[in-house]
């Protein structure tokens, strides 16, 4: 796929930016950087894959954790069996992911990239690719999900979550009792002032308000099949206002996607 010279550009500014974030986040040990625990290791499946969509076992699968630095996934699906790539733009991320698996003696190639090409992995290489939330880091998601078709096995699963909509155009806290709309779908989402502190945006890093359509279809149009689609629960009805709990109550703030790669069509005579 071919961009234009000002999309290439607002994307290379973008990844930029958010490298920086994520680098400035391990340094800081932010909630998203924090690696994984011991007790975790014990049963890895149950901790990436409460809702069964990965089958029981990955013994022995290739698996990519894309845009997944943190100490975190290489380490599960490592425990779980599986020979794991991790692939980030974060050299700090990465680093984290270094250390655990250096720890727990876990083999995993780590790779210091962008999501939206990968000329060092080959075609059909992974049984799954993991893809935690990070498409809301780039402006235009479509050479994301090119490349996942492409690395990709036929039949091979794509797991990701994606920041909804929904959450980057509403606003954190609520104003004369309601959370209300503050940006249009695809713009820049409203950033967290340095020095405030929210589990639903990443102080310094630059988030784009993908639609539905750009991420669903966007996936669909890449290759692949959505078998199943989950928002997973972060409301807590005791929550108090303009908490992530009671906010999560009115605005569910991810989307879970399992979808699969198409087989090759067979040749017809």
């Amino acid at each position: 796929m071919n961009l234009s010279f000002e999309e290439a550009n607002r994307r290379t500014e973008a990844e930029s930016v958010n490298a920086e974030a994520y680098n400035r986040m391990a340094r800081d040990g932010h909630i998203l950087a924090t690696p994984v625990r011991d007790d975790e290791l014990a049963n890895p499946l149950a901790v990436v894959d409460g809702r069964g969509w990965l089958g029981g076992s990955i013994q022995g699968w290739n698996v990519l954790c894309l845009a997944a630095g943190g100490g975190r996934h290489s380490a599960l699906y490592a425990a779980a069996g599986a020979r794991v790539t991790v692939l980030d733009i974060s050299e700090g991320m990465l680093e984290l992911d270094r250390l655990v698996c250096h720890r727990h003696r876990f083999d995993v190639r780590l790779i210091q990239g962008s999501m939206v090409a990968m000329p060092m992995l080959r075609d059909n290489e992974f049984d799954l690719v993991v893809h935690p939330v990070s498409t809301c880091y780039i402006p235009d998601v479509r050479p994301v999900f090119a490349e996942v078709a492409r690395v990709l096995r036929g039949g091979g699963l794509y797991i990701s979550q994606h920041k909804s909509p929904f959450n980057l155009q509403t606003s954190l806290c609520t104003e004369r009792g309601r959370y209300w709309i503050e940006s249009e779908v695809g713009a820049i989402a409203k950033k967290v002032e340095p020095g405030q502190s929210s589990s639903l945006r990443e102080s310094y890093a630059k988030e784009f308000a993908h639609s539905l359509e750009s991420i669903l279809g966007g996936i669909c149009r890449s290759g692949m099949h959505i078998e199943d689609l989950s928002e997973p629960e972060h409301a807590n009805a005791s929550a108090e206002p303009d908490s992530p709990g009671h906010r999560a109550r009115f605005v569910p703030p991810y989307i879970r996607i399992k979808a699969r790669r198409a087989k090759p069509s067979g040749l017809v005579f």
